[in-house]
């Protein structure tokens, strides 16, 4: 059986090192205790170094990255600098940056096919706003369809590098809305995305993350289904509480 996927996307959280160390060292302890599951915590750039430690089952990732290795480019984060530093995955056009920062698909498709290259494993985030899903089902379909075809622009030419490719769904409508999708509408969705990547990923088996408002309460409708690989969880992964459910959950 695979290993189901938990990766704690801690966002602009917490607020000192000593908090991100004390919520890395609850997670790693949860994880001692899980053989099945692969558990990533992806912490603000600023905490990356001090929290890459050795012999950890914890994996490490980053919230974004740029898309070329050197040039003037003030402020962002190369490919390289990340995998020289030893953080394996990458979390490339969550909701949040393509709202708030106005992350278009050219723009994650550079950056998906810059960190493919470099051998780091991307999460790449899709997922229908509110004003879509209450347009119904084709609707949604053609909306996520849309931006696989633009966010993996050219992916089918680097045949080595996608099986570090995976993709998270994250129904927007549900993020921080206190609920999450029904498991049915779901895996609709997720299967949806599975069928669009075949053509494109030459039949591999991709992962498909669930990324919406999953909390210790409803990742138990989830966890069953053997169509989602995992989730991408948000708020609850800063809290001790939750992180050990969601854990023990799998």
């Amino acid at each position: 059986m695979n290993k189901k996927i938990i990766a704690f996307n801690w966002k602009m959280k917490p607020q000192s090192l000593l908090q991100a160390q004390t919520l890395a060292h609850l997670t790693q302890t949860c994880a001692d205790k899980n053989n099945n599951t692969e558990i990533i915590i992806f912490p603000p750039f600023i905490y990356l170094q001090n929290l890459k430690i050795k012999n950890w089952k914890l994996k490490i990732g980053a919230q974004n990255i740029f898309w070329a290795n050197q040039g003037h480019y003030t402020g962002e984060i190369s490919p390289k600098m990340l995998k020289n530093l030893g953080v394996e995955y990458v979390i490339i056009g969550h909701s949040e940056r393509r709202r708030h920062l106005n992350e278009t698909d050219e723009m994650i498709n550079k950056k998906v096919l810059a960190t493919l290259k470099t051998e780091l494993k991307v999460i790449l985030c899709v997922g229908e706003p509110l004003e879509i899903r209450k347009k119904g089902k084709k609707a949604v379909e053609n909306f996520i369809k849309n931006q696989l075809e633009k966010d993996l622009k050219g992916i089918e030419n680097l045949k080595s590098q996608i099986k570090n490719l995976m993709i998270a769904y994250e129904p927007i409508w549900a993020i921080g809305a206190g609920h999450s999708d029904t498991p049915k509408d779901a895996i609709e969705i997720i299967n949806f995305i599975k069928n669009i990547l075949k053509a494109k990923t030459y039949n591999l088996k991709l992962k498909i993350l669930y990324g919406g408002s999953i909390d210790g309460k409803n990742i138990k409708n989830f966890v069953k289904y053997n169509e989602i690989s995992g989730f991408l969880v948000g708020h609850a992964s800063l809290n001790p509480k939750e992180i050990k459910t969601i854990i023990k959950s799998i």
